[in-house]
């Protein structure tokens, strides 16, 4: 078909024209995976009325950005969409799900991966970074059914991601299932078939081997998993936070320039309970003008302690601040082992529902996009993948300002990330 010759990379278009009913795809970061689901299920519907596709992402964020590649191919095929619509409980909570519906009765259905969500469906079938899903083996359970109803004719499935670890479904059917059409796709891979990317650039940036062969060179090294699942996440959630009154307050601040967003999450301790009252970001904003904003919020004389962000361009930040706040300072330099210090303390924190935070879509995003990873060798560490919101920099503040109402002394360890301005919270 010309029209993908057009758009698709060669091995792109080999998944989009392999008509096999099982297909699996272990494919390397910025490949085009989601585009590459996109176009087939949308060209499907396109071709054939009445069809019916069923997208599982890992989150909702992956959901609604799979659902715009969608309909930007919708328009490259000249499909009608009838109406789009994302349907939640209410006007605050986690998508239930995404539809776009084709004037050829045709449809497809974003889900964010959920086993409670993911039954009742007859469809065909994506699994969108299954090796990410929160609880993969049960949305295997749940969602498979649907597409083996006979009645309703025989359905196809496809899984695509990039791997995370072995114990995990996706790492099973990947290794141990032969019934799957096959398509592997390293960065290398890529790049020999036309995709733009500086291999030597990038592996510089990426600067750590474990890294580079997991994310990119599509090996199964270790065993990740979702720090925060959006269960325990909702459950903190709340609609109405209390007024602090003169409860102490602590801030943290994650700093960020161009890529990234900066972020200032500030929190009231009234009892046990952490309350976020307060969540700045700022996107592409001078570092003098992050100083006056964190300055502002800081000298509060309730204000009781600010860790602040202080790896890479950080620094002369955090170090200014200190300068003029004092010892309510801590400057932190995020690393391996800071890291596996606070982001268990923030866990623990929404474990044991000892924080409160608003309902809003962009946090909790941010919270569920942070990752726990054990290598092969047991070494632990937390990430979060970059998108078009950011680097899980909410999150990070938020961590920030757990360490600070949590911890005494000098010196504590950090976390990571960066990004855009004052949020209402009521708007998600």
């Amino acid at each position: 078909m010309k029209l993908l010759d057009e758009i698709l990379l060669p091995y792109q278009k080999r998944w989009v024209e392999d008509p096999s009913r099982f297909k699996i795809g272990l494919w390397s970061r910025q490949t085009g995976k989601s585009f590459a689901t996109a176009c087939e299920s949308v060209g499907s519907c396109h071709i054939h009325p009445g069809e019916h596709w069923v997208v599982l992402s890992a989150g909702e964020r992956q959901a609604l950005e799979w659902m715009e590649k969608a309909k930007k191919w919708a328009e490259a095929y000249g499909a009608i969409i009838d109406s789009y619509e994302e349907i939640r409980e209410t006007s605050q909570t986690l998508i239930t799900r995404s539809e776009i519906k084709f004037a050829n009765g045709s449809r497809i259905t974003a889900i964010p991966a959920n086993p409670a969500t993911a039954r009742g469906y007859s469809a065909n079938l994506v699994l969108d970074e299954f090796a990410i899903h929160e609880k993969p083996f049960e949305i295997w359970a749940a969602i498979y059914p649907s597409i083996t109803n006979t009645k309703t004719g025989l359905k196809k499935l496809r899984i695509v991601s990039t791997p995370k670890g072995r114990g995990n479904k996706f790492a099973d059917l990947w290794e141990s299932n032969e019934s799957y059409s096959k398509h592997k796709v390293t960065i290398l891979d890529a790049v020999k078939e036309g995709l733009a990317v500086d291999i030597e650039e990038l592996k510089r940036g990426v600067d750590d081997p474990d890294i580079w062969a997991q994310e990119f060179m599509c090996e199964f090294i270790d065993n990740t998993s979702i720090l925060l699942p959006y269960e325990m996440i909702g459950k903190c959630e709340t609609y109405q936070i209390l007024d602090p009154g003169d409860a102490p307050l602590y801030i943290g601040m994650d700093i960020g320039r161009s890529k990234d967003l900066s972020a200032i999450a500030t929190l009231a301790k009234i009892g046990d309970v952490l309350y976020l009252v307060d969540l700045t970001v700022l996107e592409k904003t001078p570092f003098a003008d992050q100083l006056d904003i964190l300055l502002g919020k800081a000298r509060n004389p309730l204000v009781k302690k600010v860790a602040i962000d202080a790896t890479g361009i950080g620094a002369m930040l955090a170090e200014e601040a200190a300068r003029k706040l004092g010892g309510k300072v801590e400057e932190f330099k995020f690393t391996s082992q800071s890291k596996a210090e606070i982001f268990p303390g923030l866990r623990r924190k929404f474990e044991d529902r000892l924080i409160r935070i608003p309902v809003l879509r962009d946090l909790r995003e941010d919270l569920h996009a942070v990752q726990k990873t054990v290598s092969t060798g047991g070494a632990i560490s937390y990430t979060a993948p970059r998108s078009a919101d950011g680097h899980s920099d909410r999150a990070s503040a938020l961590a920030l300002a757990v360490r600070a109402a949590t911890t005494r002394g000098e010196h504590v360890a950090p976390f990571y990330s960066r990004r855009t301005h004052n949020p209402d919270f009521r708007r998600i």
